[in-house]
């Protein structure tokens, strides 16, 4: 059993669809919101391996250039001021609330853990109507290594009081479920959209189409 849920923010509880109006007037297509995310978390992983710390919100700045390079789109500084603002602001997932108050309500500690700083986070958890229901906000900016890197989870263990095996990260992406799983969390998978597990990673033991899926499953088995 695991007595945190520790939950990922952008794209697991806050929906990026918000972003794409931006997208469409920078690069004419909606679409290309995929391609820079996609960037953004390759940028990221690099910087991981490499060893070289830059805080998430950079990194998505950079990775924007990158695609504006790449699409001869000539980027603007409130072009990038637009979407930063924006990702302070994303609108929760319709199911998200609900189903945070239910597994809230039945006494189980909440945490998000995410690779945005704290203050980012916390603005976009309050502007989203959600910061009630988390114990903690925990950012990967404090250990200065982002996830899927195993200081993030060791940090939420410590911080929640708990030993590792005793967190459940909850997320929304392959390659965060499996740096959990590595470093000794348990996990839970919400299927967004064009979100798949990573077949060469250990499979957690609950999957879900989205949190209320995941909720129902988190709350037979902790009880």
């Amino acid at each position: 059993m695991a007595r945190i849920l520790a939950f990922d923010v952008n794209e697991t509880l806050l929906d990026l669809k918000a972003l794409d109006p931006h997208f469409e007037r920078i690069f004419g297509e909606r679409s290309v919101r995929g391609l820079w995310f996609g960037q953004f978390i390759q940028s990221a992983l690099m910087s991981i391996v490499l060893e070289s710390y830059t805080p998430f919100g950079q990194i998505g700045m950079a990775a924007l250039e990158m695609i504006a390079a790449r699409r001869g789109v000539n980027l603007m500084p409130e072009d990038k001021q637009a979407i930063a603002q924006t990702l302070s602001s994303l609108p929760p997932h319709p199911e998200v609330r609900e189903n945070l108050q239910r597994l809230h309500d039945a006494g189980l500690r909440l945490a998000a853990l995410t690779n945005s700083t704290a203050q980012v986070a916390e603005a976009q958890l309050t502007h989203a109507g959600l910061r009630d229901l988390f114990e903690q906000v925990l950012s990967a900016d404090e250990v200065k290594r982002l996830k899927p890197a195993p200081e993030p989870y060791h940090m939420a263990a410590e911080k929640m009081g708990v030993p590792i095996h005793q967190v459940r990260l909850v997320a929304a992406h392959a390659w965060d479920i499996a740096g959990a799983m590595k470093t000794g969390c348990a996990a839970a998978f919400i299927a967004r959209p064009g979100a798949v597990l990573d077949p060469l990673a250990p499979k957690p033991d609950i999957i879900g189409a989205d949190l209320r899926e995941v909720a129902d499953q988190i709350l037979q088995v902790e009880r």
